[in-house]
């Protein structure tokens, strides 16, 4: 017994000693192996930085005040931050190959949170990229919509306002706090009418373990001022008089709801109905206000849908997915144009609907979120 028990001390007095080791040797070749000294990086061949190697292009741009937009805050889990690299780049890595065509390979276009600054750099940024600013805001109201939304107002400070459109996303910034040691930002969608021009609202949702949800559902307060940048993405109406069917799911009703917003107050009378799904009954919101939506315009319904209704709550409403449903409210694909917004998944199935019902499918639009 006593040999048994050297043994297991001497077992594990050696499996310290060799992590130590491995640490000591991962430290020594982040400080030399991983040290690429400076670099350069050029813009649109107009703009010269001297930057710091081995950052990511992503957040080498960002310090230099150039926002790429990024819904996962870099984690290349969504594929957005996309951009063509001229000069510098090296091979593509394996996780950027799941989200870049062979198109995009001839044409050098990278995923600039997985490439790192290892050389001197050139990257073609759109112009339109380059307008993009960062504000501070302060949090002006916090308000529950369901158990597990909330509802931000943010107030832009001094004279800072930002023109977006309706339908386009923000990336906010949390501190450090318990869940991470450094800031990050998350891609959220506005659901407030660009004429508020001098503020913006979020809906958010809580996600378990989340870095950003949790920082504002635990503790994001009243008064507070955090940074943020934007706007972003072509989610947004198109000029035409086709018919419009809106399909989402739980916090992806935040640009739709902007869209029909700004719909109402230019006079947009297009032909539109709008799908929202929810589990039950204690996740729906704003139904009243979506509701009063059909009397200020013409040609709009609003169609509040329950998947798992309760026995014990009164609904009279429709029941079942969004996907079942969404025949007896199409009438005409051929002249409908589609807007969606919910999880990746989801919205393939949503597309792959629609275009069996005979959507074409360059007149489906989407959002996904995570």
């Amino acid at each position: 017994m006593y040999l048994q028990w050297i043994e297991l001390v001497y077992s594990v007095l050696v499996v310290c000693g060799i992590s130590t080791v491995l640490a000591i040797l991962m430290v020594i070749a982040d400080a030399t192996i991983g040290n690429y000294g400076k670099k350069k990086l050029i813009v649109n061949n107009d703009k010269e930085f001297e930057v710091e190697g081995g950052n990511t292009v992503l957040t080498t741009l960002k310090e230099q005040g150039i926002f790429i937009p990024s819904a996962c805050g870099g984690r290349g889990s969504c594929g957005l931050c996309k951009l063509k690299i001229d000069e510098g780049g090296g091979d593509y890595l394996p996780t950027e190959l799941s989200w870049i065509t062979k198109e995009e390979q001839k044409d050098n276009i990278r995923l600039c949170c997985q490439l790192k600054m290892k050389n001197d750099l050139k990257v073609t940024v759109p112009d339109e990229l380059l307008e993009i600013k960062e504000y501070e805001v302060k949090v002006d109201k916090i308000v529950d919509l369901t158990h597990d939304i909330k509802c931000i107002t943010f107030v832009f400070q001094g004279d800072d306002k930002m023109e977006f459109k309706a339908g386009q996303f923000v990336q906010l910034e949390v501190p450090e706090y318990e869940l991470c040691e450094e800031t990050v930002y998350r891609a959220y969608s506005i659901s407030s009418v660009p004429s508020e021009n001098k503020r913006f609202q979020l809906q958010i949702k809580y996600v378990s373990n989340g870095i950003c949800t949790t920082y504002v559902h635990k503790h994001m307060q009243e008064g507070e001022i955090i940074k943020m940048n934007g706007p972003y993405g072509d989610f947004y109406l198109t000029d035409t008089d086709s018919e419009l069917i809106f399909m989402a799911v739980g916090s992806g009703m935040a640009p739709i709801k902007s869209i029909l917003m700004d719909m109402l107050e230019r006079g947009i009378n297009r032909k539109a109905t709008f799908l929202f799904g929810a589990k039950n009954t204690d996740d729906l919101f704003l139904v009243d206000e979506l509701k009063s939506l059909e009397k200020k315009l013409p040609d709009f319904k609003f169609v509040p849908i329950i998947s798992r209704p309760e026995e014990s709550k009164d609904w009279n409403g429709e029941t079942g997915r969004l996907s079942e449903i969404l025949p007896k409210y199409l009438k005409k694909p051929e002249n409908t144009e589609a807007y969606l917004c919910a999880g990746e998944r989801v919205i393939i199935s949503y597309k792959q609907k629609l275009m069996e019902l005979g959507i074409p499918e360059n007149k489906i639009f989407y959002d996904s979120f995570g």
